[in-house]
């Protein structure tokens, strides 16, 4: 996807993904990555998803990319916190305690940018983007943090009955992607209901890769 795809989204509010709650499935599952407090998670293509409140509320760290700026202003306002500002080469950080928010092109970010990760948890960047795309993302995740552990979310359904995102993406690519590197468990697979998913037989999947 184009950067002004997402960019005329946030724009006109048009942001039908984000949850006004914690998901649930972080919730029910985050347990499974076995971190201990104080560990810094990663968030990929973040949004102003509250789950980070729900992370730095039971004891996380944060960091997270983001494309766009307006979701991030109005991350930490919804946060009632006052971050630093920083230019770093084409990305700007956003800075406050416990939360780091790298805002720009994520290929921009790099390890030593990004600094020691516990964790990944990937709730809606591997589905946002086209297939191509998921190849060098994938490849960009594992060098940046390390291979760190993920919790990853996907949806499956048949792609030929919508455009994507959020995209179809299947267990086979999900083993393409990060097999090499991981031992890839499925903790659980949920029947979408309501709307054009329940009508397609779509599932949303959560997986550890360990």
């Amino acid at each position: 996807m184009e950067a002004d795809f997402w960019h005329k989204l946030w724009e006109s509010n048009d942001t039908g993904w984000h949850l006004n709650d914690t998901n649930p499935l972080l919730e029910a599952f985050f347990s499974e990555l076995q971190l201990k407090e104080n560990s810094r998670v990663f968030i990929p293509l973040c949004g102003k998803t509250l789950d980070i409140t729900w992370l730095l509320s039971h004891g996380y760290k944060v960091v997270g990319a983001e494309l766009n700026e307006i979701a991030i202003k109005e991350l930490f306002k919804s946060l009632s916190l006052e971050p630093k500002i920083e230019k770093l080469g084409e990305l700007t950080l956003y800075h406050a305690e416990n939360i780091d928010i790298f805002v720009g092109d994520i290929f921009e970010l790099t390890a030593e940018s990004l600094g020691k990760v516990e964790a990944i948890y990937d709730r809606g960047a591997l589905v946002a983007l086209p297939k191509e795309m998921r190849v060098a993302y994938s490849a960009l995740l594992k060098e940046i943090s390390k291979t760190a552990p993920q919790l990853l979310i996907n949806f499956e359904y048949d792609q030929t009955l919508m455009d994507g995102p959020p995209f179809s993406i299947s267990k086979a690519e999900i083993e393409t992607h990060y097999a090499e590197s991981y031992a890839i468990k499925l903790l659980k697979s949920f029947e979408l209901k309501g709307g054009p998913f329940e009508e397609m037989g779509a599932s949303e999947n959560i997986w550890l890769l360990n």
